[in-house]
């Protein structure tokens, strides 16, 4: 693990923000506590590197690619006719 996986609480909520991703959501994909996550993003807290690969590793596999400049951009491929990931269309449980 190297500086090009720490991230930023900006950083944080704006690669979430790009997927509609909840708090809850990017824990599970982590496999980090939620407090954990909003901690990071209200900057109370830097994320260990070990809390920070994961994070950053479980947005990149939902599509987001960091710059150099560290600004978070969703990858989209060609066909791709949602706005939304692919992913978020099983996220949510039907209400019974």
């Amino acid at each position: 693990m190297d500086s090009r996986d720490q991230l930023s609480a900006e950083q944080l909520r704006a690669a979430r923000a790009l997927l509609n991703w909840s708090r809850v959501r990017l824990a599970a994909k982590a496999n980090l506590s939620e407090s954990t996550i909003c901690e990071c993003e209200n900057g109370f807290r830097e994320p260990n590197p070990r809390n920070a690969f994961a994070m950053r590793r479980a947005l990149e596999d939902a599509g987001i690619v960091f710059t150099v400049e560290g600004t978070p951009s969703l990858a989209r491929s060609e066909g791709q006719n949602s706005g939304r990931h692919a992913d978020n269309r099983n996220w949510r449980r039907r209400a019974r």
